[in-house]
């Protein structure tokens, strides 16, 4: 039987002996469990749907979402927002691996990313020194606690550690499109713009082949100019993804009626499950990797008109997830390119 301190359960205080994701509170304390590896944290990545609603909370001021910051994980012990129930991923230097940690092959000083979200890490922050606004990314003074199922990637020593960050962040979106898409097939992406919109293109694109159409939905004007820079899609539609007529109309007309094999809504705000639905053909996959979806939302909407189709829950975990995006990225100079402007230090 595998034990709790495996998955974390000592560190969760409200409630106890619960996993420690849905757990309102862990404890961060000192000393670790031996079972444990602790990290000197450098600085965390806000998942983009909970990035979008504290911005939105606080008004864009800086002022106020460090402290809104500050104040979630003083409160909960990890960055756990409570109005998205989402988190994000952090970077940090190893600074002690528990002599029961299940890998003994790493060791102090090597710098990793978590794979693991931020809603069951626990966190303990001394100063937060830098918010960017546009990335989601944070500078800060702390450290954090993974435990034996947490996983976690060494970070490339040929990419910028913000570019690592910002893609490993959504590594899941790309690595289940690979396992997904198939040749020929007609793929629609919602929010295609943001970081997992874009790996997930550039996943879609290779795997669909010459025969295939990839269709990007993108609100943001210059997105949608940056995803045609890009070559990453044959059509670019700029369309609002909270509009469902409006995407289905789009959708409809680029392949005659037809409609996707598969859609994937990586979407940053509520409101969009209609739309992947209806612009996903009969039996076709709507795979809803966005931490804004409500799988209850999408799955009363497919029932209330009548669309036969297989809904999927986005997991941001696949064996190998992280190593696949790297090397994705690394195949993709242009995005990679647009990626080390954008996120690089």
């Amino acid at each position: 039987m595998v034990p709790h301190y495996y998955y974390g359960l000592h560190r969760s205080l409200k409630p106890t002996h619960v996993f420690p994701q849905p757990a309102w509170t862990l404890n961060p304390s000192l000393p670790i469990h031996p079972s444990e590896l602790l990290i000197d944290v450098e600085a965390l990545h806000i998942d983009s749907a909970s990035f979008a609603q504290l911005k939105q909370e606080t008004n864009n001021s800086l002022d106020l979402l460090t402290e809104k910051i500050g104040q979630i994980v003083q409160e909960r012990g990890k960055m756990h927002n409570p109005i998205t129930g989402s988190g994000g991923m952090l970077i940090g230097m190893i600074k002690q691996v528990g002599d029961q940690f299940i890998d003994q092959s790493i060791r102090a000083g090597q710098k990793i990313a978590s794979l693991v979200s931020l809603t069951l890490t626990p966190l303990s922050l001394s100063n937060i020194h830098h918010i960017d606004l546009t990335t989601g990314q944070i500078n800060v003074d702390g450290y954090a606690i993974l435990f034996s199922s947490s996983p976690f990637a060494v970070l490339p020593d040929d990419m910028d550690q913000h570019v690592a960050l910002a893609v490993l962040d959504v590594c899941g979106a790309p690595a289940q499109a690979a396992r997904l898409v198939e040749a020929n097939q007609v793929v629609v992406v919602l929010g295609a713009g943001g970081k997992s919109g874009l790996l997930t293109l550039a996943e879609v694109s290779r795997k669909v082949g010459d025969n295939g159409l990839v269709i990007a939905v993108e609100q943001n004007m210059d997105l949608c100019d940056q995803i045609e820079n890009l070559g990453l899609a044959h059509h670019v539609c700029c369309a609002d993804a909270t509009d469902p007529v409006a995407v289905l109309e789009k959708v409809s007309s680029l392949t005659d009626g037809k409609l996707a094999d598969i859609t994937f809504n990586c979407v940053n705000v509520p409101g969009t499950e209609l739309s992947s639905i209806v612009a996903t053909k009969e039996e076709g996959i709507v795979y809803l990797f966005s931490m804004a979806v409500q799988f209850t939302a999408a799955a009363l909407g497919a029932e209330g008109i009548g669309k036969d189709v297989q809904l999927m829950i986005g997991n941001g975990y696949a064996p190998g997830h992280a190593n696949h995006t790297i090397e994705l990225l690394r195949n993709t100079p242009q995005l990679l390119e647009f990626f080390t402007k954008k996120y690089g230090s």
